[in-house]
């Protein structure tokens, strides 16, 4: 099947920096915030919104890296930090495509466990084809496609892009 490019490099970029402006909006009354990035693309993403956010705020941004099982999410969900590390914090869940929220709502779960402040969620690509009732807070774009396409991303040391195939 032809690769679609539905976001170049550049427009990732874009979308990057906007996301990390509307947290800093969101957030802008916390010291501290926590950006948790769903396990491989996800965390990617994630410190790039790190960076992005780091540049333009003084807030404190600590990463996390989420680690949950895609075909089975209902096992055991890990993190990089510590639960005491995200305890009464604002906290970012961040992954690259939401497909079919599956991922995202377990990962939602997980966090819900302990107290927050602010809880929000942030992706690259929002499918619009979910099975649970889970939303992206910050979305780079918004994509109607068919259940039979699927989005990819490509993070490169050089160059980003997203496409459809």
């Amino acid at each position: 099947m032809a690769q679609n490019i539905i976001l170049n490099n550049v427009e990732i970029e874009h979308k990057i920096k906007r996301i990390a402006y509307q947290i800093f909006e969101t957030f802008v009354d916390e010291d501290v915030i926590v950006i948790a990035g769903i396990a491989k693309n996800g965390y990617i993403f994630a410190e790039k919104i790190a960076q992005a956010l780091t540049a333009i705020s003084g807030i404190k941004v600590t990463l996390c890296e989420v680690y949950i099982n895609k075909t089975n999410p209902n096992s055991t969900i890990t993190t990089s930090i510590s639960k005491e590390d995200y305890e009464n914090k604002g906290l970012v869940l961040v992954d690259d495509v939401l497909n079919s929220g599956t991922t995202l709502v377990y990962g939602v779960k997980h966090f819900l466990e302990v107290p927050l402040k602010k809880f929000k969620t942030a992706v690259l690509v929002d499918r619009n084809h979910k099975k649970y009732p889970v939303k992206a807070d910050f979305k780079g774009i918004s994509l109607s496609t068919s259940l039979q396409e699927h989005v990819q991303v490509v993070f490169g040391k050089e160059s980003s892009h997203a496409y459809l195939n």
